[in-house]
């Protein structure tokens, strides 16, 4: 087994997110459901971004915000994701690596399809509607993984959103072996309920190879094609060894087998659930990596979760996550 180097790697979609507030009303407009995220494509991303109001950009992507929020929290963190040659590429590598997360993928050659953005709409309750456009991130592949990195990881992190290319869903299933043969542990997160939906069978056969599995309350349903959480949950106890499943207001239920623990979500003004689970699932992973309990991980992956909520944007700052972690 070679000497741990990261206690996180993860692979997802490398976006930059340009984030704004809105009404419902533009939500109407624009044929938007409240809470989704849509894949859209080049002429869809110019034309919202022309009719957005004003926002702030910033890297961005699930499992991206997991490693930067995991490194905000002390975590050794390593992130592979494809971005193109371009200003928002050289933008997006800048902000993770200023952040203290490794960022050994080589840009996309030039010609391609440029670095991937997120329009991020946020209403005034909370919620935030995601239009996304792939951009360079569908053209990660296997030639994309650092095999050296991977065994020097304790958790490999893989992000759902990016099983849609087939070339992408090769690269999990070859990242998961290279993890598992350095005794490594691989985790999965689920990321949307519309993507289990259409590769619900990839999914599942991908989780022979799982050790940690994140889901939410919809999206563990859909996996297991159950009406009731209690029965998906169930399910999921006899599918995966541990099962990390978030509820939002009503906190989250961790499951090792037959052993469940249930976490209170930390009371905090949600002005922005951008990020919640990502930041959730940073908590409970630094926690994981150094050795702590599972109720002592979902402790710190609630706090995390609250301070994701109570700002604008998709990451706490730096201060705050400091906080966090010296308790």
């Amino acid at each position: 087994m070679s000497t741990l180097r990261y206690d996180i790697i993860g692979i997802g979609n490398a976006i930059v997110d340009v984030l704004a507030v809105t009404q419902d009303e533009f939500l109407d407009r624009h044929d938007m459901r409240k809470g989704s995220m849509a894949l859209i494509d080049a002429a869809t991303a110019e034309r919202l971004s022309r009719a957005m109001p004003a926002g702030k950009t910033a890297s961005g992507g699930s499992v991206a915000n997991t490693c930067a929020v995991a490194a905000g929290l002390g975590a050794r963190v390593a992130f592979l994701g494809k971005v193109a040659d371009d200003a928002l590429g050289a933008a997006f590598a800048a902000d993770l690596r200023a952040i203290g997360v490794d960022f050994p993928t080589a840009p996309a050659a030039a010609g391609g399809a440029p670095t991937a953005r997120c329009l991020i709409l946020v209403t005034a309750d909370g919620q935030r509607t995601m239009n996304t456009y792939l951009g360079a991130c569908v053209d990660f592949s296997a030639a994309d993984l650092d095999a050296d990195a991977i065994g020097a990881s304790a958790i490999l992190y893989l992000e759902g959103y990016l099983f849609d290319p087939p070339q992408a869903q090769a690269a999990f299933r070859a990242a998961a072996q290279m993890a598992r043969a350095a005794g490594r542990k691989v985790a999965l997160s689920l990321s949307d309920a519309f993507c289990v939906d259409r590769h619900r069978a990839g999914f599942l056969d991908l989780l022979g190879s799982v050790d940690i599995l994140f889901a939410n309350e919809a999206e563990i349903c859909a996996l297991f094609e159950q009406d009731a959480f209690e029965s998906a949950a169930n399910v999921a106890a006899q599918t995966v060894p541990l099962a990390v499943l978030t509820r939002s207001e009503a906190g989250s239920v961790i499951i090792a087998g037959e052993t469940r623990h249930h976490a209170e979500a930390v009371p905090t003004v949600v002005l922005d659930t951008t990020g919640a689970g990502d930041a959730y699932a940073a908590g409970f992973l630094t926690a994981l990596a150094r050795g702590d309990s599972l109720p002592s991980c979902a402790a710190l992956a609630s706090a995390a979760a609250a301070a994701a909520i109570a700002r604008i944007g998709a990451r706490p700052d730096a201060a705050t996550l400091a906080r966090i972690a010296a308790g």
